[in-house]
């Protein structure tokens, strides 16, 4: 029995250490899958909100420039619209007289 599990134990020595390699490797492998998705993920993600900040900030943008421009035209139009008062007013005094 002694001699009989001597020779059986070189290969079960190597089956052991072949069996320990391939689950060596596999976790290995499967550590980097998760490694590369989780990075990848992380990495789709920040630029994902990135375009959406860029995004955002160009609406911002592009409100601010429609309020200022409508701010200034809204003044433009009070400033004309108060000289053609005056000016209507002048001519109705000069009229008066």
């Amino acid at each position: 029995m002694k001699r009989w599990s001597a020779t059986l134990a070189p290969e079960v020595v190597v089956v052991v250490v072949v069996v320990v390699v391939v689950v060596v490797v596999v976790v290995v492998m499967v550590v980097l899958v998760v490694v590369v998705v989780v990075v990848l993920v992380v990495v789709v993600t920040v630029v994902v909100v990135v375009v959406i900040a860029v995004v955002v900030m160009g609406m911002v943008v592009v409100v601010l420039v429609v309020v200022v421009t409508v701010v200034v035209v809204v003044v433009i139009a009070v400033v004309v619209m108060g000289m053609v008062v005056v000016v209507q007013l002048l001519l109705a005094a000069a009229a008066a007289l």
